[in-house]
């Protein structure tokens, strides 16, 4: 049997109209078997038989009490949590989901054309891709750089869109460990389009791969 994911979707904030495709494109391109969701209670429940936990694009407040209790435990004895783009804009009222994320959205420019930078390639979410990577996003700022707590992976050159608001160090996608579990995040994904983008499908998977310790 495939590794199972379980895929949240929930939104109580803005909703991306992407989400559809997201879902489609992990469930059609990563080899995952998929349960797709945007059911609170699905987070209360054991979460011991996925590979990792996936907040695709969710916002705003989106789990009990319970499910918080649940998705930390679950992460601190070893399972897996992944981020895509507003995760980052989720669970404000949580401060362990932001420890446990990494950071909090903040703002970003409007979507256009833009460069990002590989700091890391010895990563299955990086190391396909070209050290600078021609792209088409929002640019997540953060209310301030994870760096130190996290291991970059990929960080935005701001000289090559309008609009940035963190200078030189401006971190997209990580990750890092949480007690035995392992979190991957990326900024990237805002658009329908970045669903059929294979660069950016493979950075996803490579993302997913390492936090569900696929291979180890």
């Amino acid at each position: 049997m495939a590794p199972r994911l379980l895929v949240h979707t929930r939104t109580t904030g803005y909703r991306h109209d992407s989400i559809p495709d997201a879902v489609a494109a992990v469930r059609e391109s990563t080899g995952f078997d998929v349960d797709a969701t945007e059911d609170p209670a699905a987070l209360e429940q054991p979460l011991d038989g996925y590979a990792a936990v996936v907040f695709l694009s969710t916002s705003g407040e989106i789990l009990t009490p319970a499910g918080r209790a649940r998705l930390a435990a679950y992460v601190a004895a070893g399972g897996g949590f992944a981020g895509v783009h507003a995760a980052a804009c989720t669970e404000y009222d949580w401060p362990h989901y932001g420890e446990l994320l990494g950071a909090r959205f903040d703002r970003h420019p409007a979507y256009q054309p833009g460069r990002a930078l590989v700091e890391d390639r010895d990563h299955p979410a990086t190391r396909h891709l070209p050290a600078v990577w021609d792209f088409t996003d929002e640019w997540y700022d953060f209310r301030d750089s994870p760096r130190g707590r996290v291991r970059v992976l990929l960080s935005a050159d701001e000289t090559s869109y309008d609009g940035g608001g963190m200078g030189d160090d401006h971190p997209l996608a990580w990750c890092r460990e949480q007690g035995a579990g392992r979190v991957f995040y990326t900024a990237l994904g805002h658009a329908r389009e970045a669903y059929r983008d294979p660069a950016f499908l493979a950075h996803v998977h490579g993302g997913l791969a390492w936090t569900a310790r696929l291979g180890q």
